[in-house]
């Protein structure tokens, strides 16, 4: 029963396994649960309906993935994708919440159009395999970092534009503290090492006065204010356009490079293929479209999956649990919440030393190869965008093989996706 819903196999993996992985997803992404109302409600969104929302739009798309796709991949409203919907579309441009989630909502359309045609796939085929590889490589810097400044162990400056933080007291020093906790028990061998050091990391926590439990049980507000508030009377406004052709490129090579950069750490690719790969996008799809009609911004795969895959998480039951525990911090919502962003850092940053092993596959002797991946990379972490590595990785295989003469290498597909992406810097 459990292969034939979720895609189980006990000879990877263990029920034991599926369930640890699926809470080590769910623990290392709940902080989403705080920051998408804290960032949506700037715009005049109600802040309790939003907690639900988020709740609701977390649990349902992964439990969703969990039986369509079978794929130990989590959602939840994207983070980027929430900020461009406060503060570029309404609090720079203007316009009501009302109008952006509307603006969503055919982002959503689009998407469940772009997948039935198979022109997702389409793109995921074309891109040259030195980039699928430098992708996860690239996603393992790119959340490292995410986890790093999350507890403030890197912090800005305006002369190097980052630096050192305090790491001798607060959130800074519990963050080191639980990467040498976790990083022990993980050369350990032990199971379920990054559950574990989450779990410890915010004990330790509450002396260091990082941890603040401030209750355990609530009752869930209304989504009543934010559910269906769609806009209809500029939608076809060349700043429509625009926001919709920005929501849906971001999203689009966000979900593509997250997928390939997890699918590739599970061993799940085979021949530059994931398996099961347009179901997946019709989930993100699907999720986006009703994410708006719930009242909430663009809803992505998480990144923060690939936790759960180093648990050892290799199928749908994985998922399963993290949209089950999602529905639990429904009523737990102070619980959950109190589980700090130093805590969680520790998996973000040794989750992303495992993801970087993909960079042993590119060909370093090879020049025409190695920049290109590079160029991903790099960009990845430095531009705060998984789909800006990709943009910027893909134009410099096309331009460095062009330019020496390599131009059996550059395919039709390969020119048509560069051109998208010079129409995305253009617009």
């Amino acid at each position: 029963m459990l292969t034939k819903l979720f895609g189980y196999n006990p000879k990877t993996t263990t029920i034991r396994t599926e369930i640890m992985a699926g809470i080590t997803t769910f623990l290392t992404m709940a902080y989403i649960l705080a920051i998408n109302p804290s960032i949506l409600s700037e715009t005049g969104m109600d802040k309790g309906a939003l907690f639900t929302t988020t709740v609701l739009m977390a649990a349902l798309p992964t439990i969703f993935m969990a039986l369509y796709a079978k794929l130990p991949l989590a959602l939840a409203p994207g983070m980027g994708l929430n900020a461009f919907f406060a503060y570029t579309v309404c609090l720079v441009m203007g316009y009501s919440w009302q109008f952006a989630l509307t603006a969503v909502f055919l982002e959503g359309l689009l998407f469940i159009l772009l997948t039935i045609t198979n022109l997702r796939e389409k793109i995921v085929e074309v891109l040259p395999d030195t980039l699928k590889n430098a992708i996860s490589a690239g996603i393992g810097l790119y959340i490292a970092f995410i986890g790093l400044k999350s507890a403030g162990v890197i912090v800005d400056n305006q002369a190097t534009l980052v630096t050192l933080g305090d790491v001798t007291t607060g959130s800074a020093l519990l963050g080191l503290i639980g990467i040498v906790i976790t990083s022990v028990m993980l050369v350990k061998n032990i199971k379920g090492a990054l559950l574990i050091g989450i779990l410890l990391t915010t004990i330790i926590g509450i002396p260091l006065g990082v941890t603040n439990i401030s209750g355990i049980f609530s009752t869930p507000p209304s989504v009543e204010p934010i559910f269906m508030k769609f806009e209809w009377s500029n939608i076809l406004t060349k700043d429509m356009f625009v926001i919709v052709f920005t929501l849906l490129f971001v999203d689009l090579f966000d979900c593509i490079g997250t997928v390939i950069g997890v699918a590739s750490r599970a061993g799940m690719m085979k021949n530059g293929k994931i398996p099961r790969l347009k179901e997946v996008f019709m989930v993100d799809s699907i999720s986006t479209a009703v994410g708006a009609v719930m009242g909430t911004s663009t809803v992505a795969v998480y990144v923060e999956s690939a936790a759960g895959v180093n648990e050892g998480g290799r199928s749908g039951l994985t998922s399963l649990v993290t949209g089950i525990c999602f529905l639990f911090a429904l009523f737990l919502a102070p619980l959950f919440l109190a589980i700090p962003a130093a805590a969680t850092a520790p998996v973000l940053v040794l989750v992303g030393l495992m993801m970087m092993s993909s960079v042993l596959k590119v060909n370093f002797d090879n020049y025409a190869e190695a920049v290109p991946a590079f160029v991903c990379i790099i960009f990845m972490p430095l531009s705060y965008s998984i789909s800006e590595g990709i943009v910027l990785g893909h134009l410099a295989y096309i331009l460095i093989n062009l330019l020496s003469g390599n131009f059996k290498k550059v395919t039709l597909g390969m020119y048509i996706l560069g051109a998208f992406f010079l129409l995305k810097f253009i617009m």
